[in-house]
């Protein structure tokens, strides 16, 4: 038998057409689609250190951990199911306020409950009442045996269940992703690469597997049910409890002596897989024997997902940056957006964005956006691509490929800056200044926003300048969009810039060379640096501009600049030594974003 020497924390389950992986502080799920496709859902759990404490007592933490994996697995498995399965309905869905996923996800929850325990505590119950009945002395004189009884039924119903599970196609399926998850996992253990032909030779059985756990729950309930059920049975007998009453409370008892079970059950299993010792092999062996049943030999499209889910699992707890990813699936509206939200703040992207994506991908208003309803696969999986893309840092307008200005929408890409809000103060006061018949001149036009809504809203004749031939060809799309009529001229500020011009606008790059890298990841990894970088302090540009732009001024002519926060007043400084008068303005929130400087001569 091959010794593991790489043994992992890494868990999983069988879910519909794919396997689960569960780490520390994240959970993949990797199904096989009908078409062959894989489809990954990624979530983030909590990491280990905001985990409750409680959680890592001995017992309670096997309480704890019962009830999680209940919870979860259920889940899980439904989320799986929704993945995969196709659509019954067409896109009516959308007016629908309840998911069709969420009530099917509640009734099997609930009746799982109550098939459990029938088969499980009502069933043997029952045969041994029966058998009691037909001979008396079992049940007086033989107490005890009458609980080891019942707890054999117990051990049959379950062997008898997982028989009866091999019956369905679908459920020996998914024996077989079982098997893909265990040998993946044992693969690892063993210290051997993650390939298809490795994970092919490695064994079924697992220490840790849920059937096992299921067997040692089994066992220990027959143990600690007949440890309690003497003393019920002497109080039945001293109280004249008899009939449904009697069978009522053991039943009771027995589903609060669950969480004690289970207690004893985890630690059970934890200990006796930490060791491969041939000494422990007769207590593991049940067990495994009982996964002989309830696992299959995988095929390899089944290994693969198997080996995605747990790659996925060994990253994303190396590197919480790594962002989650969602399955595509009918769903509500509020559950989506809050996922995404959340998962947003996790990267640190601002959760107003998740708001932007559901309303523009679905064409709704945002404030529409709470008013629930049901998403088909279809609309899912539209704003999960958006949000796909989202998270790896590119900007949202530049996913979209536009981003509005001043009431009017512009295209925009990596080869410009996106315009931001606050530049509409600049385009604000420009269109107050120009008069009827003015030219006004717009430096460092980037995606042409300020020039074109100059144009529109005045009528002026604009001319609009930048060193970026990128950037200029999407101005000019924007001013053909937008019916403008502007001259486009590529020039390092003035250096082809000819005539004079009653008022010259600019928004030049003003952050300072050394603090790009402190700007937030979607500025700067894509918005182009050339439109950003001004120089050692920032002020490179202003003080170019201040230098030469009284020659292009006509008497009383006016220069507006934007901006960034704290530069406005030596900026000022720069406009009054070449003879200008200055006005500083500031924007909503009260920074002082653009400079004013009339020049008189």
């Amino acid at each position: 038998m091959k010794k593991k020497t790489n043994r992992t924390y890494i868990g999983g389950q069988a879910v519909i057409q794919g396997v689960m992986m569960r780490g520390k502080s994240s959970m993949v799920t990797v199904c096989r689609a009908d078409d062959g496709s894989m489809l990954t859902e990624a979530r983030r759990l909590p990491p280990p250190e905001e985990q409750k404490k409680w959680k890592k007592f001995p017992f309670l933490r096997g309480v704890v951990n019962f009830v999680s994996s209940l919870v979860d697995g259920t889940r899980v498995l439904m989320r799986s199911a929704e993945a995969v399965l196709p659509d019954e309905e067409e896109p009516e869905k959308k007016e629908k306020k309840v998911s069709s996923g969420a009530i099917v996800s509640v009734i099997s929850t609930v009746l799982g409950v109550v098939i459990a325990v029938a088969l499980f505590l009502v069933v043997p119950q029952a045969v041994t009442d029966a058998i009691v009945k037909a001979a008396p002395a079992v049940g007086e004189h033989y107490g005890i045996y009458k609980h080891l009884i019942e707890g054999g039924f117990r051990l049959l119903v379950f062997f008898l269940y997982i028989l009866f599970t091999l019956c369905f196609k679908s459920l020996r399926e998914t024996y077989m992703y079982h098997g893909a998850e265990h040998k993946t996992i044992n693969c690892y253990e063993y210290g051997l690469p993650l390939t298809v032909e490795n994970v092919k030779g490695c064994t079924r059985m697992h220490d840790r597997c849920g059937t096992t756990f299921l067997f040692i729950v089994m066992f220990i309930s027959i143990l600690i049910f007949a440890l309690v059920g003497v003393p019920l049975d002497m109080l039945y007998t001293s109280a004249h409890i008899e009939g449904i009453w009697d069978n009522l409370i053991s039943i009771v008892a027995k589903l609060l002596l669950l969480p004690v079970v289970a207690g004893v059950s985890y630690e059970v299993l934890k200990l006796l897989a930490k060791t491969d010792s041939p000494l422990v092999l007769p207590l593991k062996a049940p067990g495994f024997l009982l996964q002989k049943l309830t696992t299959r030999e995988p095929t390899d499209d089944m290994i693969a997902c198997a080996v995605a889910a747990f790659e996925g699992v060994l990253q994303m707890d190396a590197d919480r940056k790594i962002p989650e990813k969602f399955f595509a699936t009918e769903t509500e509206l509020s559950k989506l957006e809050g996922a995404i939200k959340k998962s947003f703040a996790r990267q640190g992207i601002d959760e107003s964005d998740a708001e932007w994506i559901l309303s523009l991908t679905l064409r709704i208003p945002r404030s529409a956006l709470s008013e629930d309803r049901v998403l088909t696969r279809a609309q899912c999986k539209a704003v999960l691509d958006i949000y796909d893309e989202r998270v790896t840092g590119r900007p949202l307008w530049y996913i979209f490929g536009d981003a509005d200005f001043y009431g009017r929408t512009f295209k925009v890409d990596e080869r410009v800056l996106i315009p931001r809000p606050e530049t509409e103060l600049l385009a604000e006061k420009a269109i107050e200044c120009v008069k009827k018949g003015d030219r006004v001149l717009d430096l460092c036009t980037g995606s042409g926003a300020v020039a074109v809504t100059v144009a529109c809203e005045t009528g002026a004749e604009v001319v609009a300048s930048d060193i970026s031939a990128d950037a200029l060809e999407v101005a000019r799309i924007n001013a053909e969009q937008c019916g403008a009529k502007v001259t486009f001229l590529q020039s390092d500020l003035f250096a082809a810039v000819t005539g004079k011009f009653e008022v010259i606008t600019a928004n030049p790059p003003y952050v300072r060379r050394d603090a790009i890298e402190t700007l937030p990841d979607d500025v700067k990894n894509f918005e182009p640096h050339i439109a950003l970088d001004g120089g050692a302090d920032g002020l490179d540009f202003y003080r170019a501009i201040a230098r030469e732009c009284p020659q292009y001024l006509t008497q009383g002519g006016i220069l507006l600049v934007e901006c960034d926060d704290g530069q406005a007043q030596e900026i000022a400084n720069y406009f009054r030594a070449a003879g200008g008068t200055c006005e500083i303005f500031h924007d909503l929130s009260g920074c002082e974003r653009v400079v004013k400087a009339v020049f008189s001569c």
